[in-house]
């Protein structure tokens, strides 16, 4: 049967659209109509393009999954049909979309289920025009809630609560706000290894070289993984808790508890080498090559962990119920971030007793304590709303320690401070005032430190991957790049720390965030960034850079060549003169002197002529940025690697004039979206595209051999010209214009004017950005960058990001509302990103939460 066009659609056409609502229909009333009004002139028997036939298409079933997955796609991002055909009225499409969404959850139930409409990175397949314009009439929105669920602590949460168990952090200086502070994420260390370590603030020394500390000092690795590295990561349903990493958990439990008892003593082969006095250690030190062993290190006396009622318990050799449920109290609500009940307190309490009566004291107490690190509070934060009333629309909202450390988890990683503590107890967190109180004060106070909103940041720019990026050494060496080993990979994670900071400085400041993030001239920068802020010079200059470097060094060479021959003279001249008077004691004394220096001279000239050889003496490659500016610090890792570990200290520069504008062109997040050997400009356009403008790219199809043509003498542009094919363009052309302006960068981050010796090409376009006063050429990545930083639209889609960052899932048209407030209150109050937040922590989405219990109650 075919329709003709304009006839709208039979099935369900006159009903109103309630967005959530299961869409009851069958394959031949709702999905056939539409299939045949809209798709089957260009996907039927006669014309199948794209080597797809849907006349041959059925009802949904798990052999046909891929293909309706495949139409859902194109239907929800407005792709198909066609924009020159008619195209369907948006309720059908909205309907259309939700019946394969729900059919594709149903067969695909027992066969791992179908999730993709779930996935942040599908979340812009909802029309944002729906979300922030003006709604069709037939389209009625219900009030907004999240689903009851429960959430798996990311990997950065869990060891930043095991790190307050043996670690004391420094208290806020606001006079040295980028320092670390007590609240702050355990970042990673010089090599991108994210760790808790033992007791570095007490070692004194250690014998052999790096190696033998770095190999001496014990660690915790992060258990808990995230297999996603780019986007958004903390989604409810995204991780659980494996059995392997319960095993793991266990096993590192049990050091904890040791060092919170007993502090380096726990590490240590002999009680020596717990001294304020290193040199002590060397009369009792054994024999024999310490590196490795953890008798290479030497601890000092000072208390530097938290004493905790489990210091007090195993400082005395009596065992008391009192001390031991003070203990295990403490460990609850330090894990779990809430007190226990008195169940809970009973259970854990009699679990270390069985554990004492079976191995004894020593062993039983650390054996009982470590169950509470598997308690499923200590691992998953829970919101199922099992208490409250439910409204009429089935949502009930969070209340008491659900909606308190809902609020503690959306800016902290550690457990809620005495005043959101006290207001859970003594019951004021049940409103929406409550929240906003909780909320205004926490983000209003610098002391308390909120890496939740800075991880927002590294989730949405991706700029803290440049690190793991496994560069071709030669390839790198051509980027004009001189470090060699893991030098480029430590400047990587030293950029990451730095961009932290300025973001941070952004933040505080709270005006226009996005737009100054997006155009700040503001760098924080090491020395090393002189590099990599620096200019790729053109084959002309680089000659020119050798011909000056050579004659430099030739003229140096002539000067010292004199200074040798004069200082030769000056010997030979003293030796001649203690040949006529050989007891001349002041003649011996200089030509001993002189001798001396004039061996030395000698030994620093040749290992300036074997610097030469080997190329030192100067980059001729690169044009080095000359950044300078005031001092500030950067948060990094405690020692980690003796002198390998991070340092703190930065200064605040301003980045080359006409070569850089914010975040986008800063090598961190110029060589995050970069791989082995080239930029990836395919990547750098899918991100303007999704994070900055909202659109979607569908899945590449299975049948396309994704690679570029390797062709060493052409450029990345030029070999891109496969994509440009019409199977292929259909999607590239969202991606690559956006992409290729930012070719006027090399793969390590560097400006450049040339590649391959031809004049870099940094064009592009805006194409069906969704905002017409966008769209259009651009120049170079800098041209770009300013227009898509004035754009309300771009605004709108960040707000959409912050959104699901903060409310862990896909925004829904049914969130319309709060998208519309949580965008008002940032313009509104001139780009604040507290006032973001706030609208929404207060917003139903974060407050309500649906559960069956409460939608079957709401029915009757």
């Amino acid at each position: 049967m075919m329709l003709s066009a304009g006839i709208v659609l039979p099935a369900l056409a006159a009903e109103t659209y309630t967005p959530g609502k299961p869409v009851q229909a069958k394959f031949k009333d709702l999905a056939l109509p539409f299939l045949e009004q809209h798709c089957f002139d260009c996907h039927d028997n006669d014309t199948q393009k794209g080597d797809l036939n849907l006349s041959e298409l059925t009802a949904v079933d798990e052999t046909n999954a891929a293909t309706w997955k495949s139409v859902w796609a194109q239907i929800a991002l407005e792709e198909m049909p066609p924009k020159k055909q008619d195209q369907p009225e948006v309720i059908d499409r909205l309907r259309f979309s939700d019946w394969i969404v729900g059919e594709l959850q149903r067969v695909m139930k027992d066969k791992g289920g179908f999730h993709a409409h779930l996935d942040p990175k599908k979340a812009n397949f909802i029309s944002h025009d729906l979300l922030f314009g003006k709604l069709p009439e037939g389209i009625k929105l219900t009030p907004t809630a999240s689903p009851a669920r429960i959430w798996r602590v990311t990997p950065q949460e869990h060891i930043t609560r095991l790190n307050e168990l043996i670690n004391t952090e420094p208290t806020y200086d606001p006079r040295k706000p980028g320092l670390r502070t007590h609240g702050d994420a355990v970042p990673t260390n010089h090599g991108g290894e994210l760790k808790l370590y033992f007791g570095v603030d007490n070692i004194l020394r250690w014998e052999g070289g790096t190696v033998a500390y770095a190999t001496s000092v014990k660690s915790v690795p992060v258990v808990l993984s995230s297999a996603r590295k780019v986007g958004l990561k903390n989604y409810p349903d995204f991780y659980t808790v494996n059995s392997a990493e319960a095993t793991q958990i266990l096993g590192k439990a049990e050091d904890i508890l040791q060092f919170m008892a007993y502090g380096p003593l726990s590490l240590v082969g002999m009680k020596e080498q717990i001294t304020d006095d290193p040199k002590t250690y060397d009369k009792v030190k054994p024999k024999g090559d310490l590196r490795g062993l953890p008798t290479a290190i030497v601890y000092s006396t000072k208390v530097l962990r938290p004493l905790t009622p489990l210091h007090d318990l195993m400082k005395e050799p009596q065992v008391t119920d009192t001390r031991l449920r003070a203990a295990v109290d403490y460990l609850f609500e330090a894990l779990t971030f809430r007190p226990p009940n008195k169940a809970e307190s009973d259970n854990y309490l009699q679990i270390v007793k069985d554990s004492i009566a079976k191995v004894g004291k020593e062993d039983g107490v650390f054996m009982g304590l470590s169950s509470i690190f598997l308690d499923r509070d200590a691992l998953f934060r829970h919101e199922l709303a099992e208490t409250g009333k439910p409204d009429e629309h089935g949502r009930v909202m969070l209340q008491d320690w659900e909606l308190g450390l809902a609020v503690n988890h959306a800016l902290r990683y550690i457990k809620p401070d005495e005043p959101l503590r006290q207001a859970i107890l003594e019951g004021h967190m049940k409103t929406r005032e409550d929240v906003q109180r909780e909320v205004t004060r926490m983000l209003a106070d610098e002391s308390i430190r909120k890496p939740r909103v800075l991880q927002f940041f590294r989730d949405y720019f991706d700029y803290d991957l440049g690190g793991y990026i496994c560069k071709d050494t030669k390839a790198l060496a051509g980027t004009g790049i001189s470090l060699r080993g893991d030098g480029h990979y430590g400047a990587m994670f030293d950029a990451t720390a730095s961009t932290d900071r300025l973001i941070e400085l952004v933040l505080a400041e709270d005006k226009n965030v996005l737009k100054e993030l997006l155009t700040t001239q503001r760098v924080v920068a090491t020395k090393t960034d002189n590099i990599y802020f620096g200019r790729k010079l053109t084959k002309e200059e680089q000659a020119a850079a050798v011909a000056a470097k050579k004659k430099a060094e030739a003229e140096e060479e002539q000067k010292e060549a004199a200074r040798l021959q004069a200082m030769k003279a000056e010997v030979a001249a003293l030796e001649a003169k203690l040949k006529d008077n050989p007891d001349d004691k002041a003649a011996q004394k200089s030509l001993a002197q002189q001798s001396k220096l004039l061996a030395a001279a000698e030994k620093r000239a040749d290992n300036e002529k074997k610097a030469r050889k080997r190329g030192g003496g100067g980059n001729t490659d690169i044009a080095i940025a000359n950044l300078t500016g005031p001092p500030t610090e950067a948060r990094v890792s405690r020692p980690s690697f003796g002198a390998g570990s991070m340092k703190p200290e930065r200064i605040l520069a301003t980045a080359p004039a006409g070569e850089r504008l914010g975040i986008l062109t800063h090598p961190a997040w110029l060589v995050s979206q970069s791989d082995a050997m080239d930029n990836h400009a395919i990547h750098r356009g899918i991100w303007i595209r999704e994070r900055l403008l909202g659109g979607g790219i569908p899945d590449v199809p299975i049948t396309v051999d994704a690679q570029l043509p390797v062709e060493p003498q052409s450029t990345l542009r030029e070999r891109m010209r496969v994509t440009k094919a019409k199977y292929c363009w259909t999607c590239h052309q969202k991606m690559d214009p956006l992409g290729l302006p930012f070719e006027m960068y090399n793969h390590a981050g560097l400006f450049r004017t040339t590649e391959l010796d031809k004049p870099v090409d940094a064009t592009g376009e805006i194409i069906n950005s969704g905002d017409p006063a966008l769209d259009g050429p651009v120049k170079n990545a800098l041209e770009m960058i300013q227009k898509l930083a004035e754009s309300q639209r771009v605004e709108q889609v960040f707000v959409r990001h912050a959104f699901r960052f903060w409310m862990g899932r896909n925004e829904t048209l049914n969130d319309a509302p709060v998208l519309k407030a949580a965008h008002a209150a940032y313009r509104n109050n001139g780009g604040s990103m507290k006032a973001l937040i706030t609208s929404l922590l207060t917003s139903d989405a974060f407050l309500y939460r649906k559960v069956e219990r409460a939608a079957k109650t709401a029915a009757k």
